[in-house]
């Protein structure tokens, strides 16, 4: 007797369908596993056995075959507990129900319950695409699947409740999503306590406004990382899309806060320079996401830039181009979703002091050369803005003047994001930074005076190719907090100067 059961499993960032089928025959008591089982999955006869037992069922002394369709896509974790518990109880008549329109996904304990899992949310949007109607998950998981109309999602506390479900002797309820107030929102610093720094606030805040990506260098103590944790507060509000997006990244990684089923703030990653290239960029012997996904839709901070390993910067070149990233492994290839703003920030040298105002620096122009090269050209090219933060003097800290909020600033941003959403309506492009080559020309149209001058920059300063199309993404992000239809000469001047420091450090003699 052959009994099938619907589940799902992961693949990248989308979910795919796994029929579990299990066969029940004459024979020596043994319990095979095929389908291309990980270890984990290979564990769960040992748990769906006791769970089994503990639930007062008899289990069968007799040879058992689970079979896990497709068989050529590797299945990963303790997610087919559940059901190949479900397909065993209906193999073995202790259920009798229609389960065609139902899938089951969970990991067991020894005792029947149910312990939540990983990527519960794209597996739910797979359910709805696969025309199930009934998904029966976890109880700590139920509210993350409940955002998914058109699939009644259950929560599964103990799987002898679901017995006694489909016996209708004990009702289950479908979750429902969790109203917006009860939904947590993560608490982000404000600029408002920020003091002094005007000329790097504005810098930011165009940042904001087009999603472009920043260095920040300057000594010690100056604020950049205060500066930069405090952007994904005056960033727009994710639309639905991106909510979805970032969760399901979240999702399958295992990193969604408890209680927040729905990701609703921009996230803001700050990894550690000892971050391996793996951990960077996703991968792993059980690939999975990594940093620069978990910040989709977000910020990636990386602080002290150049103490990062060189492999693991030049991870971060081609993701910022194309806003994917493809990890490739004998299993095929994954690929994961990484649009994020990238802030850096770093000292002009290894004691932090070189051209400080007041403090000498201790290095020497050998030491500031190797420190600064281990930050490659091409990279420095990749960053839209670069901009020096200063030291902030006595009188600005102990000052009593109002700093202007994340609020105010967000209102600029909002204002500007609404002007290019109008924009790029009928294309891809979703802000100023992810101008394609084709539409450039079209979007970016300059005055002749603006014109003049930005050739006059490219030769004088060496500009590449690259370095071209950046000043004026960033110049016509600034016409748009002006409300200018066209870039003019100012715009293009402010954008010219957020280019200038890579000459200043990295392109001049260190004396």
């Amino acid at each position: 007797m052959v009994v099938k059961c619907n589940s799902f499993g992961l693949f990248g960032i989308d979910g795919y369908r796994v029929e579990v089928e299990v066969s029940i025959s004459n024979g020596q008591s043994v319990f095979d596993m095929v389908g291309l089982p990980d270890t984990a999955v290979k564990e769960s006869k040992d748990r769906v056995r006791n769970a089994f037992k503990n639930t007062g069922f008899q289990f069968p002394i007799t040879r058992i075959t689970v079979n896990l369709a497709p068989a050529d896509y590797k299945k990963e974790g303790p997610i087919y507990d559940f059901p190949i518990y479900v397909a065993l109880l209906k193999a073995t008549g202790n259920l009798h129900a229609d389960l065609s329109g139902c899938a089951f996904l969970g990991e067991l304990s020894l005792s029947g319950e149910l312990r939540a899992i990983n990527g519960v949310l794209p597996m739910t949007i797979k359910a709805k695409e696969c025309g199930i109607k009934k998904l029966f998950v976890p109880a700590d998981n139920a509210a993350e699947g409940a955002v998914v109309e058109g699939v009644d999602v259950y929560p599964v506390e103990n799987v002898y409740d679901l017995v006694q479900y489909f016996k209708g002797i004990k009702e289950l309820k479908p979750a429902l999503p969790l109203p917006e107030n009860q939904l947590e929102n993560a608490e982000i610093p404000d600029f408002a306590q920020v003091k002094g720094q005007y000329e790097v606030k504005r810098a930011l805040e165009i940042a904001a406004a087009g999603g472009h990506n920043v260095l920040l260098i300057g000594p010690p103590g100056s604020g950049k990382s205060m500066l930069a944790k405090r952007m994904p507060g005056i960033l727009p509000n994710m639309t639905f899309d991106e909510t979805i997006e970032t969760t399901k990244v979240h999702s399958i990684a295992g990193t969604l806060p408890k209680g927040s089923p729905l990701i609703r703030t921009r996230p803001f990653r700050a990894p550690h320079h000892t971050v391996s290239p793996v951990a960077l960029s996703g991968g792993g012997a059980s690939v999975k996401p990594g940093e620069i996904s978990l910040a989709n839709n977000g910020v990636l901070f990386l602080d002290e830039l150049p103490e990062f390993g060189r492999k693991t910067m030049e991870v971060l070149r081609q993701p910022l181009e194309d806003g994917v990233v493809t990890v490739s492994r004998a299993s095929g290839k994954y690929t994961y979703p990484c649009s994020f703003m990238l802030i850096a920030a770093m000292n002009p040298c290894p004691c932090g002091y070189f051209n400080h105002p007041t403090r000498k620096c201790s290095c020497s122009p050998n030491a500031i050369r190797r420190y600064l090269n281990r930050v490659s050209g091409p990279l420095i090219d990749r960053f839209d803005i670069h901009i020096e933060v200063p030291p902030v003097d006595y009188e600005e800290l102990s000052g009593k003047a109002c700093e202007e909020s994340s609020k105010s600033i967000k209102q600029r941003v909002d204002k500007a994001r609404k002007i290019q959403t109008e924009r790029y309506k009928n294309s891809k492009t979703t802000c100023n930074a992810r101008i394609s080559d084709k539409d450039f020309q079209r979007y970016c149209v300059i005055t002749d005076e603006a014109s003049k001058l930005l050739k006059s920059a490219f030769d004088t300063m060496g500009l590449s190719a690259r370095a071209y199309n950046r000043i004026l993404k960033v110049a016509r992000t600034i016409a748009d907090l002006d409300e200018s239809e066209k870039i003019e000469l100012n715009h293009v001047a402010e954008a010219v100067q957020y280019r200038s420091l890579d000459r200043k450090y990295w392109n001049t003699d260190v004396t």
